[in-house]
């Protein structure tokens, strides 16, 4: 039987292009701030954080969900052992994108195209693209380090629980691990991306890192349906038998 006809390599490939195709995106949308009660239409909810009024995210955080969720799926059928290395293919990957972002930004732009989007606002294309990929380096820097803390304390904290558990608990597990590894996550990246790379003052930091852990622990949460509908898939996919089998050998 060949590499592609094993259900078992089908489904870690499938698995590994969506982890590293949200991790990579993650990265470079990372940069945007949106205000989430905007975005909704809706008014600025009457509340401070940390001294700062509305709702404010990173829109990096509609994916690290999904991004943490995928490593708990992996983590189950594939144990540490594939989860480490998808976690170092990615790091490469994302340092393989920052030194072609920072090629991007170094190259000398064509006068017509600096000067293109000067009647939609935009006088200099060259000080965006630099203003936005430049801020999204040190995005990509401090992900790089919230991205192994998290994935390692992630696996840590999964094991932990289902050593304890067994094969009950799906949810227990799997968003008790996110949850703990998603508050790494959620601070050191905006530190480095934003206090040390940035301007921003601790309490933006502490602001939007509130937030975004918030938001994150919400989805968690709200996704514990599709979590389940997933293993209900994948079980399906690979037959009971096979899916027991890779699970036992995951957790060894």
């Amino acid at each position: 039987m060949s590499f592609f006809e094993q259900k078992s390599n089908r489904l870690f490939l499938i698995l590994a292009g969506f982890f590293l195709a949200n991790t990579l995106i993650a990265e470079f949308i990372g940069v945007k701030i949106f205000s989430l009660e905007a975005t909704l239409g809706i008014s600025e909810i009457n509340w401070s954080i940390f001294g700062i009024k509305g709702t404010n995210l990173t829109a990096g955080v509609l994916l690290w969900p999904v991004v943490f969720i995928m490593t708990d799926i992996i983590n189950e059928y594939y144990g540490a052992k594939g989860v480490r290395f998808l976690s170092y293919l990615a790091a490469g990957l994302i340092s393989y994108g920052f030194v072609m972002v920072y090629t991007a930004i170094q190259i000398s732009p064509a006068s017509w195209w600096q000067t293109g989007k000067v009647g939609v606002g935009v006088p200099d294309m060259q000080a965006a693209f630099s203003a936005i990929f430049g801020q999204g380096l040190w995005i990509i820097l401090g992900s790089l380090l919230a991205f192994f803390l998290g994935q390692i304390i992630d696996v840590l904290v999964f094991h932990q629980i289902k050593k304890r558990t067994g094969e009950k608990w799906v949810f227990l597990r799997a968003t008790g691990s996110t949850l703990v590894s998603q508050l790494i996550d959620s601070f050191v990246v905006l530190y480095v991306a934003f206090v040390l790379g940035g301007s921003w003052t601790l309490s933006e930091l502490w602001n939007v890192g509130m937030v975004n852990y918030i938001y994150k622990f919400s989805v968690a949460i709200l996704l514990t349906p599709v979590l389940y509908l997933v293993h209900f898939g994948i079980d399906n996919y690979l037959g009971k038998e096979k899916a027991e089998e890779m699970k036992q050998h995951a957790a060894q």
